[in-house]
């Protein structure tokens, strides 16, 4: 470092005239990638007239007590879409004088889309149109046009609208999302607080990002600025076509911060096009219920590397059920495409055509690789309520209670009086835990009081000596950690590997 302070101190004593012609001469010697691409301006001006701004309204009846917050449309609770609402639909309302809080009041938002077809079919955020009585197309010339919602997919967050077009209109093509490489440039174009029209850009920050959203979640990362008001609005590549729908950001401040997320094309094409074809999603589905396969977890089932989608539980009634696909399986191949992990799995089903035959290959719980044929069933979206299992009050145990102790757990027979104290089904066979050691390795992968344990290395177990023998052996086999398949009171199954070390 200190040789290159010389250096820098004759370049600094140039004359002002020679280093202004210095720095001119660097600036026309820069790359053009340097200062961005030249084409923004006509990629911009050959589609702005396709983005539209979508305005809707709500009329809501004010609640005693004039909490603005009930007229709020709800959103899933932690998501960054609250945002959006709360700037349109909770801080521009209209404040009426006071004692009108029980009048019926008119709630408005505005949001970004596309135009997709020259009929007039425009694609859209869900929560842009989520709970609206009217919604309207502003095309970019402010010609305002009444639209119709044709269908939603709230797992994607994906909308399509219908208007009737008053003039010729031209629509967008969606490009192939799956080509974006970190680093391509993209541009975004919506309607950031009401400002409709505005383009920016930036990079492909990141692909296949999960950022627990959803159960598909899959999104672009950009850093092309998207603020409330961008929601729906398509992301460009440099050919012009739309390769995202930009959703949401992440912002402790409220504007954007550099981390926008679009759901990508290769999803919303598909989205949309059964969208239009049936007005609602006709999602594949497996029937299996799916966990990570930890390092640990692989290395009691003996898969190098870690890989797949462990099969947690399997639907009795499902397409998994009947191809022969059990619990304790690991799927690592569907339809031809590798499964990393449980999110690949769950993606790749909800995208393959319901019906279709398709081969599924699995590490058994033998440690066989074969091959399963599979005929998808459908995804019924029927969002069904998932409570917690309350665990009732310490009650009076008449029983003696006889415990055991292996791997950190106090160990019990499955007695009535437990079954009735810790809620489990009678259809729940195992041993169950009665008290786990805080500082185990079964403390840390969170199995309590009240979980059964099914199996131990993939043999059933029926009571605490079973356990403590199969635990033993297995520590003179030399496991580094074994693998326990777990029920709760429900009888829904997990896997769980515990250390031995």
């Amino acid at each position: 470092m200190t040789g290159a302070k010389p250096a820098l101190t004759r370049r600094l004593r140039l004359t002002g005239f020679a280093v202004l012609l210095g720095a001119a001469s660097l600036l026309a010697a820069a790359p053009a990638s340097a200062r961005g691409p030249d084409g923004i301006a006509d990629i911009a001006e050959k589609v702005i007239d396709s983005v539209v701004n979508i305005s809707t309204s709500q009329n809501v009846e004010a609640k005693g007590g004039g909490s603005n917050r009930e007229a709020t449309p709800q959103v899933p609770p932690g998501s960054q879409f609250e945002e959006f609402f709360d700037d349109f639909f909770k801080n521009r309302r209209g404040g009426g004088p006071k004692g009108s809080e029980m009048q019926p009041r008119k709630t408005n938002s505005l949001g970004s889309g596309f135009i997709i077809d020259a009929a007039g079919v425009v694609v859209t955020n869900n929560h842009v149109i989520a709970d609206a009585d009217e919604i309207n197309i502003i095309m970019n010339d402010g010609t305002k046009i009444k639209a119709e919602l044709v269908g939603v997919d709230k797992k994607t967050d994906i909308a399509v609208l219908k208007f009737k077009p008053v003039k010729p209109v031209t629509p967008v093509k969606f490009g192939d999302s799956d080509k974006l490489r970190l680093g391509e440039w993209v541009i975004a174009i919506g309607n950031p607080f009401s400002l409709g029209g505005s383009v920016t850009a930036g990079i492909v920050s990141a692909r296949n990002r999960d950022i627990s959203q959803g159960p598909y979640d899959n999104y672009i990362q950009t850093d092309a600025s998207i603020n409330r008001g961008n929601s729906g609005g398509p992301l460009f590549n440099l050919e012009g076509e739309v390769v995202g729908v930009n959703t949401l950001i992440i912002s402790p401040t409220g504007g954007s911060i550099g981390l926008g997320f679009a759901v990508p094309s290769k999803t919303v094409a598909r989205v949309v096009d059964q969208l239009r074809q049936f007005g609602e999603l006709r999602r594949g589905w497996l029937g299996v219920r799916i966990q990570q396969v930890t390092e640990e977890i692989a290395e009691a089932l003996n898969i190098k590397p870690a890989r797949g989608a462990l099969v947690g539980g399997v639907d009795e009634k499902g397409p998994a059920k009947a191809a022969g696909i059990e619990t304790g399986d690991v799927v690592i191949k569907f339809d031809g495409k590798d499964i990393k992990d449980p999110k690949d799995l769950s993606r790749v089903v909800a995208d393959t055509t319901v019906g279709k035959d398709v081969d599924v290959v699995i590490i058994s719980k033998k440690g066989a690789e074969e091959t399963r044929k599979v005929t998808l069933g459908r995804l019924e979206d029927t969002d069904k309520a998932q409570q917690a299992a309350a665990k009732t009050k310490d009650e009076p145990v008449t029983e003696k209670l006889v415990t055991q102790k292996a791997l950190g757990l106090d160990l019990a027979a499955l007695s009535k009086d437990l079954r009735t104290k810790y809620k489990i089904k009678e259809s729940v066979k195992g041993v169950i835990v009665t008290g786990v050691d805080s500082g185990s390795d079964a403390a840390e992968k969170r199995l309590s009081a009240g979980d059964v344990i099914v199996e131990v290395a993939q043999e059933a177990v029926s009571s605490a000596a079973d356990i403590k023998k199969r635990v033993d052996q297995l520590k003179k086999d030399g496991k580094k950690s074994i693998l326990l398949l777990v029920a709760n009171g429900e009888g829904e199954l997990r896997f769980v590997a515990l250390s031995v070390q």
